[in-house]
């Protein structure tokens, strides 16, 4: 039953990237062929993530790995997991910038509707299909922000635009951890200190872009 339902959890992510990548080709204003080496490079990094959150579970729970390597897999991923997996991910794409094999700024400004589609998608699997209601607040916020994107798409300037749906993610998030015992990202919990933290760090990284990005 544990193997079943990691596989549904990864068909179901798998699903929820697709409908994010397919939204990135509909509504990016980005030539034929730098679409797709935007949508590979984000693929790319999506299935290190994956592969590093995998890897956190394994230091995490060292002693059961040595013992059962499948049965980590199986151990529900928590948000030390989360963090570790968005660690190393940062850690590679930086890696990557400095062999001058990734335009991160490019990176970026892909990834973020890809992000909001795929989270929605996946949320509304939750709710509608596994009965998940817990998680309407969330799907809510996130119809917000997709329905924000997409009225402001034209209207500001890319760097703006990602730093107000970055603020409004971020809002909605301290909002929700307020008036649930958690909140989550594709089924990952995040403690209110990270989103600060996150959202202090990217918020950096944007208004000091030429800088950090050129």
């Amino acid at each position: 039953m544990a193997y079943t339902a990691i596989l549904t959890n990864i068909g179901i992510l798998i699903l929820s990237i697709l409908a994010g990548l397919f939204s990135f080709y509909l509504i990016s204003d980005l030539p034929k062929e730098e679409k797709k080496k935007q949508a590979e490079e984000i693929t790319s990094q999506l299935i290190n993530f994956i592969l590093f959150i995998w890897l956190g579970k394994i230091i995490l729970h060292l002693p059961i790995f040595i013992q059962d390597p499948l049965a980590v897999l199986a151990y529900p991923s928590n948000s030390h997991a989360l963090y570790l997996g968005l660690l190393f991910t940062s850690l590679a794409i930086a890696y990557k910038k400095y062999k001058q094999k990734i335009e991160v700024s490019s990176f970026i400004l892909s990834f973020v509707p890809v992000f909001l589609v795929a989270s929605f998608v996946y949320e509304f699997i939750e709710v509608v299909w596994r009965d998940n209601f817990y998680h309407w607040k969330y799907l809510t916020l996130l119809l917000i922000l997709l329905g924000a994107y997409l009225i402001l798409h034209n209207r500001l300037s890319k760097w703006k635009l990602i730093w107000v749906t970055l603020t409004g993610w971020i809002a909605g998030q301290l909002l929700l951890s307020y008036l649930m015992p958690y909140t989550t990202a594709f089924g990952y919990t995040m403690a209110p200190w990270f989103l600060i933290l996150f959202y202090i760090a990217s918020s950096s990284l944007i208004f000091f872009r030429k800088k950090v990005f050129k």
